[in-house]
């Protein structure tokens, strides 16, 4: 099996949030094995760069050949190259390996610190810019290549094809620095120009953000991609770091170009657990009795999720037949509405509550769980306001947290309300996952039957 391997050229950031730290962060997100020549060792937080040291030209040279010399490498991403020496010693290892490089011309941290100096330019533009098979330079890194304002697409335009008539195979001219509500990359390439939009999203956490988008390219040129294909995944990857942006440090925090694989494992890992109560329920004899007339359904939710959809459940619900229980449908998300919303309205108090199960109301039950010394909330639907039944969906967290202020916001192992007209009366069980759920409704069982 080839291993796609990208190599970074840029860099250390020592808050983690830019430099080679995002580079491999993003390499490994999208499946990519990531390398590192560091040509330079900063001293700096979300505020500031205090100090820049330059890591001596000849070793910048040796890290860069002996990746190339015994591990390979499928793509380049350039980042900070302080130096005209820098930049020099970079272009001309670059020019023995023929794979995709994608650089990133920079030139000013978020904070304001110059990261390339100013006698370095000319340089950057006459020895590395022609090798760049995508350069991504932003708005204001494109005015100094080009050498005019840029203030429109029309003039990110007429850069691309200035900055394109210097050697690059394409040029991506960023719009996150221009104003508006949408951002608009403009991709020139083969004498044509496409266009990726995004919806501007309002964050002060951006620190990162080109290291991300670039180092998102040259992985998916890594794995073969047209830089079509490698600058649209791109653009959605970064946007979805930014979307995510690490609210860290006194100034810009970080993109976060890890969250999406962490959520994923996640919601692999929330599956797994629903998996494994499913068994139990199905072969237990002792769950059918807790079955209500609207059937049941348990869900669990992944940490800090965002809405119903990322609280899975059983689509169809558990169902009651022949005196057994059995599950519609394999475990997925997005599919409860009541028991999902039950158990967000719980987590906004005790994230690590995320599983429940709703069951059915029994005198016997709520006095079972009583004698266990479980925590008991109750509210009681029929003094619903009028404002909060008018809004769809808003029944249920009413009732959670109606039930959680009178138990003085104590976390409870048990909620019911005792319906209204035309709602059948229902009891939730809440817990860290369902095998926790179920247990107690287990031990609610046992102690029924011992009264029997």
């Amino acid at each position: 099996m080839k291993i796609p391997k990208a190599l970074t050229i840029a860099g250390s950031d020592s808050g983690g949030g830019a430099g080679i730290q995002a580079d491999l962060k993003t390499f490994a997100a999208l499946g990519v094995h990531g390398m590192s020549a560091i040509t330079a060792i900063t001293a700096q937080n979300t505020k500031t760069v205090t100090m820049i040291h330059d890591v001596p030209v000849e070793m910048v040279r040796e890290q860069i050949r002996v990746i190339v010399e015994d591990i390979g490498v499928d793509a380049v991403k350039t980042g900070m190259l302080h130096t005209m020496e820098i930049i020099s010693a970079v272009a001309d290892e670059l020019q023995k390996i023929d794979v995709p490089i994608v650089v990133d011309p920079v030139m000013v941290a978020k904070s304001g610190a110059r990261l390339l100096r100013e006698d370095a330019v000319n340089t950057l533009t006459r020895k590395l810019v022609p090798l760049a098979t995508v350069i991504t330079p932003n708005a204001r890194e494109a005015e100094v290549l080009a050498g005019f304002e840029i203030r429109d697409i029309e003039d990110q335009k007429k850069a691309a094809k200035a900055i394109a008539s210097i050697g690059p195979r394409a040029v991506v001219v960023k719009g996150g620095h221009m104003e508006g509500d949408k951002t608009v990359d403009v991709l020139y390439y083969r004498g044509e120009f496409e266009f990726f939009t995004g919806s501007r999203i309002v964050t002060k956490n951006t620190h990162g953000t080109g290291c991300t988008f670039a180092s998102a390219i040259a992985a998916q040129l890594a794995k073969g991609y047209s830089i079509l294909e490698a600058v649209r995944t791109a653009k959605e990857f970064v946007l979805d770091a930014i979307k995510y942006g690490l609210p860290i440090g006194g100034g810009h925090g970080p993109v976060n170009p890890t969250r999406r694989i962490v959520k994923e494992a996640r919601k692999f890992r929330v599956l797994e657990n629903l998996r494994k109560a499913v068994e139990v329920i199905e072969k237990s004899d002792w769950v059918s009795m807790f079955i209500p007339e609207s059937q049941s359904n348990i869900v669990m939710a992944i940490e800090d999720p965002e809405s119903i959809e990322d609280v899975a459940g059983i689509p169809g619900r558990i169902v009651k037949i022949n005196g057994r229980v059995k599950a519609s449908s394999h475990p997925w998300f997005n599919s409860s509405r009541h028991v999902a919303s039950a158990v967000l309205t719980l987590m906004k108090h005790n994230p690590s509550i995320r599983s429940a199960m709703n069951i059915k109301y029994d005198d016997s039950i709520i006095s079972a769980a009583r004698e266990l010394g479980y925590v008991i909330g109750n509210y009681d639907r029929r003094e619903e306001p009028q404002e909060v039944k008018k809004v769809e969906g808003m029944t249920v967290p009413w009732g959670i947290e109606t039930a959680l202020k009178k138990i003085g916001w104590k976390t409870p192992d048990l909620i019911y309300h005792r319906g209204d007209w035309g709602k059948e009366p229902m009891i939730i069980v809440f817990g860290e996952d369902p095998l926790k759920v179920i247990e107690k409704i287990e031990n609610i069982a046992k102690k029924i039957e011992k009264k029997i």
